[in-house]
């Protein structure tokens, strides 16, 4: 029985003037995988992802979202996906109220059912003393919570997440990740990017290298620490990418501190 991808990209290229940030990516996606997308910066992690959202366009390749080629130009796709982008300018003169009533409705949700789940899902979040209060006066930590209730309340099928545990207390990063791992387990797909290993390498079923605009490995954890020989997530990044400076660079750091 033949699994339908959810998400397939076929030798994807895009260059920014004379420098081409993809190489040729060629990747299927299934149902209930959470990905992890890493890489150095630079090497067209966000590109991809903004490529996939129908954010950017000018690519070469094929892409195609639930079986449908996005690039027909066609938004119903759009309805069934969740971003959490690395940096975002929320509305922030607006109330957490006004602004998750709006993006509910922008995704066809009437007034009274987003405004019951949104206070029920920013109180599971402890934040919900602040539904009525102005974004402008959000701690870090609150406006990354909303931003990830704001990603996943019309219940998408694929969710794009570009460090959202950024700003994150330890309990609520806890809380997040078990979220995820539900949301997986309902048969939802995750693509997770963040320069954070160790969570990258936890949480994920499926870990996707790219370097250099390019795929140069692709596995789940312990498929790629055995084709490695290495221990950690980071040891792998390291080695793969061709990054082995970090502790020369750290020691002459400190003797420039030092005076020495």
């Amino acid at each position: 029985m033949n699994i339908e991808p959810v998400i397939t990209i076929r030798d994807l290229k895009m260059r920014f003037g004379s420098k081409e940030v993809l190489k040729g990516i060629n990747l299927e996606v299934f149902r209930g995988q959470i990905i992890g997308y890493i890489g150095p910066n630079g090497a067209g992690k966000s590109t991809t992802v903004k490529i996939l959202m129908g954010l950017a366009d000018g690519y070469d390749g094929e892409i195609r979202i639930f079986g449908e080629n996005i690039s027909e130009g066609k938004v119903e796709y759009k309805r069934k996906i969740g971003y959490v982008p690395e940096t975002v300018e929320i509305f922030e003169n607006l109330t957490a109220y006004e602004y998750l009533t709006f993006i509910g409705e922008v995704y066809g949700l009437g007034l009274e059912q987003v405004n019951n789940k949104a206070k029920k899902l920013m109180a599971l979040l402890g934040i919900e003393e602040v539904y009525h209060t102005r974004i402008s006066a959000y701690s870090k930590g609150m406006k990354q919570k909303l931003l990830i209730i704001s990603s996943i309340i019309h219940n998408p099928d694929i969710l794009f997440l570009d460090e959202p545990l950024s700003g994150l207390d330890a309990n609520s990063v806890m809380i997040v990740k078990e979220i995820l791992a539900e949301l997986a387990a309902l048969g939802k797909t995750i693509f997770y990017s963040s320069h954070i290993m160790d969570v990258v390498e936890k949480i994920s079923s499926r870990i996707i290298l790219i370097n250099e605009g390019q795929i140069v490995a692709d596995g789940s954890f312990d498929e790629l620490k055995e084709q490695s020989s290495q221990g950690s997530l980071e040891q792998i990044f390291n080695q793969l990418t061709g990054f082995n400076r970090h502790k020369e660079i750290a020691y002459e750091f400190i003797k420039e501190l030092q005076g020495v």
